[in-house]
């Protein structure tokens, strides 16, 4: 088990080796004109600029360019364009208001994550069939409203009973986006930082996350954009995860899931995988996932509607070797 091998970032900082990137770009200062409009947040966002008698941190900034954005939404690639802070609501159903189902330690991560502090957020921004979440991805706007300075206490509490990292999952956490960096902006703890994710984020909502998350744990469903658009109600899906791999890739460490669906072995599977391979490196992180059940509305597609068989599971365990990839989790169970 190569647990270090590509996620070298984050067990620095789990070792205290290193600060977390939050904390690094927090222990900077820029200079932002008061009353700057959106277009001027973004030019010094992207400009990158230090200055030693600054007013604010670079997470000050992108933490009101989030607030600024949920009032015509981008952060995921659905691009619904509503305003949240006025109570609508776009794909994912979420308003300005963040809520979680729940938050606790999770001992049910890959093995280098757990025990993980897991605070699963409310909404997605996909539409999967089969969803195991579907009581939170779907109920947007139940749950207990995420505030900033009680969350920061939260994971400082949760660090303490012995957490190794903070795992911002959901549903999904990209409506949310705005919400955790005002936490992030607030939190002192010296802890890893994981964006728990199905990747479908705009780039700009990247752009937001850079300097803030230490590893990426990215879902990569699919090899196509038909099978997305079929199971998740989603367009343009492979070059908008494709290209948030490669980001990801250059801001932190990453660890990539791949949850093998029945029948979706050679249109999904073998191209995902042959593909991290060739961009993001053979030795990349990979879990090949075997645990699929058909929950949710996958009881009604035929073409999902039942587990994997063992000889499946050994396709796509073959399809990861010849891909050459070398970093899979629990490799010896998956044979």
């Amino acid at each position: 088990m190569k647990l270090k091998e590509g996620l070298e970032h984050y067990f620095s900082v789990l070792k205290e080796e290193k600060e977390p990137n939050f904390l690094k770009t927090k222990n900077k200062t820029t200079k932002t004109p008061e009353n700057a409009s959106l277009e001027e947040l973004w030019k010094k966002h992207e400009q990158k600029e230090l200055d030693d008698q600054g007013n604010q941190n670079p997470l000050d900034l992108k933490t009101k360019i989030a607030d600024e954005v949920i009032k015509d939404c981008v952060f995921c690639e659905n691009r619904c364009r509503v305003n949240r802070k006025q109570k609508q609501t776009g794909f994912c159903g979420v308003t300005a208001v963040s809520r979680y189902d729940d938050e606790f330690i999770h001992h049910g991560e890959e093995p280098e994550l757990t025990p993980s502090h897991t605070i699963f957020f409310t909404g997605c921004t996909l539409k999967c069939e089969y969803c195991q979440n579907s009581p939170i991805s779907t109920s947007p706007t139940k749950g207990t409203p995420a505030l900033p300075n009680d969350l920061a206490e939260k994971i400082v509490r949760k660090k303490l009973e012995g957490s190794k990292n903070v795992n911002f999952v959901g549903g999904e956490p990209t409506p949310h986006l705005h919400t955790i960096l005002k936490t992030l902006n607030t939190l002192e703890a010296n802890i890893p930082i994981i964006w728990n994710s199905n990747m479908y984020m705009s780039k700009k909502a990247m752009k937001l996350l850079g300097g803030t998350i230490d590893l990426y744990l990215g879902d990569f469903k699919y090899g196509n954009n038909q099978c997305a658009k079929q199971h998740s109600e989603i367009t343009d899906y492979l070059e908008t995860i494709k290209r948030n791999f490669k980001l990801a890739n250059q801001q932190a460490d990453i660890l990539i899931r791949h949850l093998v669906i029945p029948n979706h072995l050679d249109c999904c599977t073998k191209p995902i995988l042959e593909w991290v391979a060739e961009e993001l490196g053979k030795e990349t992180r990979l879990n090949l996932m075997f645990q699929y059940r058909p929950t949710y509305k996958a009881r009604n597609n035929p073409q999902i509607d039942r587990q994997l068989t063992k000889q499946e599971k050994q396709r796509a365990l073959r399809y990861a070797k010849e891909a050459g990839l070398t970093n899979l989790v629990g490799e010896k169970n998956l044979s």
